[in-house]
């Protein structure tokens, strides 16, 4: 007799608080990935909401958007997650949005659009390490499993949880040793924030 795997659900795991607070967005996956007891997640996680009007339904004002992680259920916080954020000046908010859910041990990247594009770091904020990296014109998909040296050869016959799974299993435990540096000397080393509408019809 067989006894059937049960169904990992978001309630269970350390993205609850999170989805509880309405700050998971275009979810393209959200649900069980192909590891016992794992949940994954790719879309956007809202960092700043715009004030809304009776019912109306407003997207963020900004967030950590192309997200990739996954939680195991029973765990309190998220061992992996990479994302962007469009200015490195919001990564003090990546970390107040997810306190209490990241951990000194965890591997978390975050691509930034307005660094230096030969620029990588390691910043430290309440504790936690992020990788910070630059991003332009490309997916943090496509950042990160060329940082991984990952042949998409390797991972095309997957599904998406699949393909998540094989990606961050690979990016645990990163170890480079980038520079570090604080917020402040971040902050005062980034470019202007590009603008990504200028050139869309409104």
């Amino acid at each position: 007799m067989t006894t059937l795997e049960k169904t990992v659900t978001i309630e269970e795991t350390a993205l609850s608080r999170l989805d509880q607070e309405n700050r998971l967005f275009n979810a393209v996956l959200k649900g069980p990935t192909k590891k016992p007891g794992r949940f994954g997640f790719r879309g956007d996680i809202a960092l700043k909401f715009q004030a809304q009007v009776a019912d109306e339904k407003r997207p963020p004002d900004y967030s950590i958007e192309g997200v990739l992680t996954v939680v195991q259920a029973g765990e309190p916080t998220i061992s992996i997650l990479v994302g962007y954020i469009h200015s490195f000046a919001y990564l003090p908010e990546v970390a107040q949005v997810l306190s209490g859910l990241l951990t000194p041990t965890g591997t978390y990247f975050i691509f930034c659009n307005n660094i230096d594009l030969l620029a990588k770091y390691r910043v430290v904020v309440d504790g936690i390490t992020f990788f910070v990296l630059p991003c332009d014109e490309s997916t943090v998909w496509k950042e990160m499993t060329d940082l991984l040296s990952i042949d998409k050869n390797d991972i095309k016959k997957l599904d998406t949880a699949g393909k998540l799974d094989y990606v961050l299993d690979a990016a645990i435990g990163f170890k480079e040793t980038y520079p570090t540096i604080t917020v402040e000397e971040g902050i005062a080393r980034m470019g202007p924030v590009k603008n990504r509408n200028e050139n869309r019809p409104v």
